[in-house]
């Protein structure tokens, strides 16, 4: 079976992928190289991307982080290489670096080595486990930074570049294309990735994705293997839409704060559209709208299928999760929806984060990134927030809730009540038929 795979490690110098079939005339396209097909190099009399790309490859360094150094030593406890990956400078004035979560995770001490040898140490920002991104910054001098442009306007079968330090080499650029937006379902996360065949490997987690002017688009963060590990030329990036505005919360408040509307949601699935009666498997299940919320006031209801989010194909959940979670309080999100077949359109407006800890509906309730409703056997999780508590303590779907810190629940008002207010939350749940502790931080 496929399995998705988080990559880190090492590597710096250029190693330019062929670009696609080369044409015949190529001294007909010296003269309008942003009109050729393919850019052509007349000096050389070569065809080549590196006019646009080389600008951007001063900015792609390699991150490694440091932890713990375990056993017996000569005397300093000083931390040891842990993991490494790829990283991009996006402000050179301030030497901000984005790179993936998983490539600092764990660390005690962070270093960031440049293309042109120099290597400086690296303080971490901020980390936000849903994206799987993370914020470093250092003190150098020249320093170059990479231009960012928005990645809702990619389209598929438009170039792509990844560059990293895959395998323990130096800095790699390698060529694809976008073979898919939007992608989802790949893990516990807020996904709206960018698929693209651009070989990616271990080390290349945090690097850059370019398009063809060598603009960045995208950080690269894992790949779908078939067993070996290996790139089997599936990867995906989170694209630069939901990485500014990460990067942006993490560098002003230390921290992401998302946005909600009231509206728990689930992924519609075959069997699910096959009980509403539609010809469609993509879209995201209204299971309740809380009282009182921007959700409610826009007129979802219970069972409406959202399928379109800003103009956007709704996947699943995630989809619209990734949306709502990057928009500023009192922005109007518009949404297409199905209902008993026929279809709506509504205008969300964005609630600040945390004004509702507990989001107690009819039939379900959400909390600390759970959702919850009554079941056959009990107090069901239907759905858990990528990066959220219940994530991050290894919660499930399908995990029935007996007990909170002991003590039974009955009922959606009891665990309700059980999960609000701050403090830790052990959780004793059956999974599988059988007992599990689950504790919430």
């Amino acid at each position: 079976m496929p399995r998705l795979t988080n990559r880190a490690r090492g590597l710096s110098i250029l190693a330019l992928a062929a670009a696609a079939p080369l044409l015949a005339a190529a001294p007909a396209m010296a003269q309008s190289a942003p009109q050729g097909p393919i850019p052509y190099d007349a000096r050389r009399g070569v065809f080549s991307f590196a006019g646009g790309l080389e600008q951007a490859l001063p900015a792609v360094v390699q991150v490694t982080t440091l932890g713990q150094s375990e056993g017996p030593s000569s005397g300093e406890n000083e931390p040891r290489p842990i993991s490494s990956g790829s990283g991009a400078i996006i402000d050179a004035r301030e030497g901000v670096v984005v790179t993936n979560n998983h490539v600092v995770e764990g660390g005690r001490k962070f270093t960031v080595d440049l293309a042109d040898g120099r290597i400086f140490d690296a303080v971490l920002v901020g980390t936000d486990k849903a994206t799987d991104l993370a914020v470093l910054r250092f003190e150098a001098p020249g320093l170059s930074e990479i231009e960012i442009v928005d990645s809702d306007q990619l389209r598929t079968g438009d170039l792509a570049f990844a560059v990293g330090y895959p395998l323990g080499l130096d800095q790699t650029l390698t060529m694809g294309v976008i073979s898919g937006l939007g992608r989802s379902g790949m893990g516990d996360r807020i996904e709206d990735y960018i698929q693209t065949d651009a070989a990616v490997n271990s080390g290349n987690s945090g690097g850059p994705l370019l398009d063809s002017r060598g603009r960045l688009i995208g950080i690269n963060t894992s790949i779908l293997s078939g067993g070996g590990g290996g790139n089997d030329g599936i990867a995906f990036a989170v694209p630069s839409r939901i990485l500014m505005y990460v990067v942006g919360q993490l560098r002003t408040v230390g921290e992401v704060r998302r946005g909600s509307t009231g509206a728990i949601l689930g992924s519609l699935n075959a069997e699910r559209s096959r009980d509403f009666g539609l010809g469609i498997v993509r879209g995201a299940v209204v299971e309740s709208v809380a009282p009182g919320s921007s959700a409610e006031a826009a007129g979802l209801r219970r069972g409406d299928v959202v399928t379109r989010i800003q103009n956007r194909p709704v996947s699943n959940a995630g989809t619209v999760a990734a949306t709502i979670g990057i928009a500023q309080p009192g922005t109007g999100v518009q949404v297409v929806y199905l209902r008993d077949g026929r279809e709506g359109r509504a205008t969300l407006t964005v609630e600040s984060p945390g004004d509702r800890a507990v989001v107690l509906g009819s039939e379900v309730v959400a909390a600390r990134g759970l959702s919850a409703r009554a079941g056959a056997d009990g107090l069901q999780v239907f759905a858990v927030e990528g990066g959220s508590a219940a994530a991050g303590a290894g919660l499930q779907a399908g995990d029935v809730v007996r007990r909170v810190d002991g003590a039974e629940v009955a009922g959606l008002d009891g665990l309700a009540a059980a999960l609000d207010g701050a403090g830790p939350r052990v959780l004793s749940v059956v999974r599988g038929g059988e007992p599990v502790e689950v504790a919430l931080p």
